[in-house]
Order: structure tokens, then sequence, then C-alpha cells
């Protein structure tokens, strides 16, 4: 299994989401890893009457072990149906990477 499926089945059990796009966007970064960055969209009613910070913490905690072995970064996205739907439904573009050999 990989690190992206992990992400995916631990996600999709804790959060049971209507909507959940995980994609790797190692690629776009400097250095060897293959899976090390990573960019969520999550649409859950776990999220609900929950504030930004906590719902990036309860991610955080879901997916210590994949961030101690290797996961860089993780730009979350983490909306409740009613956000997703005022946002129409679209996912923030991730920016271009500065660091490491891309400066």
């Amino acid at each position: 299994m990989t690190l992206q499926e992990t992400i995916q089945l631990k996600l999709q059990q804790d959060l049971q989401p209507d909507s959940l796009l995980i994609e790797n966007e190692s690629h776009r970064h400097g250095g060897p890893a293959t899976e090390s960055h990573f960019n969520i969209t999550a649409v859950s009613t776990r999220f609900d009457g929950l504030a930004l910070v906590k719902r990036h913490q309860h991610v955080y905690s879901l997916l210590s072990d994949e961030l101690a072995a290797g996961v860089h970064a993780l730009a979350l996205h983490l909306y409740t149906p009613a956000e997703w739907d005022r946002r129409q439904q679209v996912t923030p573009a991730s920016p271009d990477c500065r660091g490491g050999s891309k400066i």
C-alpha cells in the first residue's frame, strides 16, 4: 500500500467524508522524496462546529505516523458540506514551490 493510499484509508475511516481528494504533489518539489507533499481536500460533517485550527489538529493527529515517517508537507482544505457548497466545490490551487532546488 502506498503512503497516499494509507492516508486516504485513515481519512476515509475517520472522517467519513462527502468528498475526499488527495493529490501527491511531491513531483513539484525539490529532492528525491516521492511521497512527501500532499494536497488534501476533505468535506465532512465531522467538521461542523469545529474551528479551522481544530480541524487541522485533528487531521495532523490522524496522520501523525505518516508525518513522522517522511511526509514533509500537507496542504489541508477542510470544509463542512455547507462551506464546500459556498466555495462552489472548488479547491484552492497550490502555489509553486519556492524551496529546495526550485529557488
